[in-house]
């Protein structure tokens, strides 16, 4: 191993790793599956070495979208097919403010106004954790 901490290096290593487990074991054993399995999805595994905003879990969404979850079934008789996505929609940008701490009343009132007039390709300008970038 290296001395100093590289995130990418440390994942090679752990890569050579699990390809010398998997030509010491058995075919058909558990390790075998387990090392293959972790192989063919390892550059998905190690995707938020190289993007550190990505995060290592989702549980933290999960949990915040808790509350949903459980009332949806009783919404489930409320409106038409297509309000669930806008629903998701809406619930997403608002669990982006509390998360970030923004005050979803004042992200509303900044963005919604002119939404109508921007081109769809500069929407992602227009995010919680962007328009924070953009008021600080």
């Amino acid at each position: 191993m290296q001395s100093s901490f590289c995130g990418l290096c440390s994942a090679e290593v752990i890569r050579q790793q699990i390809e010398a487990a998997y030509i010491r074991v058995l075919p058909g054993s558990q390790l075998a599956k387990a090392c293959k399995y972790t192989l063919s999805l390892w550059d998905k595994l190690t995707h938020f070495l190289e993007y550190p905003e990505l995060e290592l879990s989702n549980n933290l969404a999960e949990n915040s979208m808790r509350p949903i979850a459980v009332g949806r079934r009783n919404w489930i008789h409320i409106g038409s097919l297509q309000a669930g996505p806008k629903i998701a929609a809406i619930l997403s940008v608002m669990e982006s403010c509390r998360r970030l701490k923004i005050p979803v009343r004042d992200y509303l009132t900044a963005i919604l106004p002119g939404l109508a007039d921007v081109p769809i390709q500069r929407l992602p300008e227009f995010t919680p954790s962007r328009w924070t970038t953009h008021q600080q």
